[in-house]
């Protein structure tokens, strides 16, 4: 379980610092797991590795822009030994490069990467999706994600993960953050960060009966998937909203597609998450709450 001491570092700034990864050889980097989350759960968020291959790729690849990133989680990384990340260049352009990152934990590969860097060019055509029209950060309710520096608001949702509070299948969330990092690969990180965090909610919200409340104790959940595209330049300040919409679930599996826009309409970013929704297995009570997938 986590400390009290452990609770004050666990920041925007620290989260940074975890995705800077270091380098340790030729494509090989060093990924700390950081701190437990305050639900005691020894698992790390999988869009935190997501985050940490995106600035891994960047480094190994100066000059170019990281534009997408599409993950596999087939094992959970644990918090405590850092991962390895390693790095498998398929291609090294002068315009693109594509780089096959693999999260090594103990000797076993965790999370599969697939990272795609260009060099942006000037517009031959230009359009995005527009911003969706709903309440702004200043309507929404608050949302408790404890972390220093950032603010999570909810539009027309009361509590997230009750089983009881019923709606569309969509989820819109206002985050902003503090500090905006001034890199380019650190702000695409920290924008890859959240993308896998409502997504099973999103999900769960029309169902009655059913809420991320009961994950791990009742329900077996777990991110599987997450793709995102970054839309250059990725550049704001004040708020993000970040739009979620589930499309289908079933056969144990669910699927999200959402939309990263700035307050101030354009659109950074557009991602998509499969994730596991099933029974718990009987079997899954003999590992304890806090430590299961």
């Amino acid at each position: 379980m986590t400390t009290e001491s452990d609770q004050a570092q666990w920041s925007v700034d620290s989260l940074l610092d975890l995705f800077d990864v270091r380098a340790d050889g030729a494509d090989r980097f060093v990924a700390d797991t950081g701190i437990a989350g305050q639900d005691g759960r020894q698992v790390v968020e999988g869009t935190q590795v997501v985050a940490q291959a995106i600035v891994a790729v960047a480094k190994r690849f100066p000059g170019k822009s990281v534009r997408s990133a599409h993950a596999v989680f087939s094992r959970a990384v644990a918090v405590g030994p850092p991962a390895e990340l390693v790095l498998d260049v398929v291609h090294e352009g002068r315009s693109t490069a594509t780089a096959i990152v693999a999260a090594q934990q103990g000797g076993r590969r965790c999370v599969s990467v697939t990272v795609l860097a260009d060099v942006p060019t000037d517009d031959v055509i230009r359009h995005h999706l527009p911003k969706p029209e709903v309440a702004g950060p200043a309507e929404a309710n608050p949302c408790e994600m404890p972390l220093s520096g950032r603010e999570v608001r909810l539009v027309d949702v009361v509590d997230v993960n009750s089983p009881d509070e019923v709606g569309p299948l969509e989820l819109y969330a206002w985050v902003r953050y503090e500090p905006i990092p001034a890199r380019d690969d650190l702000a695409k990180a920290l924008v890859a960060y959240f993308t896998g965090h409502l997504g099973i909610s999103t999900t769960m919200r029309a169902h009655a009966g059913i809420g991320t409340s009961q994950a791990h104790l009742t329900v077996s959940t777990a991110p599987m998937s997450i793709s995102i595209a970054f839309h250059e330049p990725v550049r704001w300040d004040g708020w993000l909203l970040y739009t979620h919409e589930s499309t289908q679930v079933g056969a144990g599996m669910s699927f999200v597609r959402g939309t990263v826009h700035a307050e101030e309409g354009e659109l950074l970013a557009s991602f998509a998450q499969e994730a596991l929704i099933r029974p718990l297995r009987t079997s899954d009570t003999s590992i304890d709450a806090h430590s299961r997938f």
